[in-house]
């Protein structure tokens, strides 16, 4: 199951929950069809229970969120980016683990 603790992220409320947030947030852009997506899942729930409230973790369909997919440059899932103050600060490309998502995050 998933954790309570991962948000969705979508065209309509990734300013304000994303951009505008005032701890460092992970978008892992994603898509229903994608197998490493699936089993990235874990590993990203794991790391949004371990850090709540430390970070903001969401996930981000690329085919319902188009739009955020290419501004971003998203071109291959899963890529997680990570946000700290308004701006991308790092991304990974493709299945990781739970030691790289913290490294990532910088907590």
């Amino acid at each position: 199951m998933a954790s309570k603790n991962v948000r969705s992220f979508n065209e309509k409320n990734f300013e304000q929950e994303v951009l505008q947030s005032d701890v460092p947030v992970l978008v892992d852009f994603t898509a229903t069809w994608c197998g490493p997506c699936k089993a990235l899942a874990p590993i990203v729930d794991k790391v949004a229970d371990e850090f709540e409230g430390k970070v903001r973790v969401g996930k981000l369909d690329i085919d319902e969120s188009p739009n955020l997919a290419t501004k971003y440059g998203v071109r291959s899932v899963p890529t997680v980016m990570i946000f700290k103050g308004g701006a991308k600060a790092d991304q990974h490309v493709g299945l990781t683990n739970r030691d790289k998502l913290v490294k990532l995050l910088g907590v």
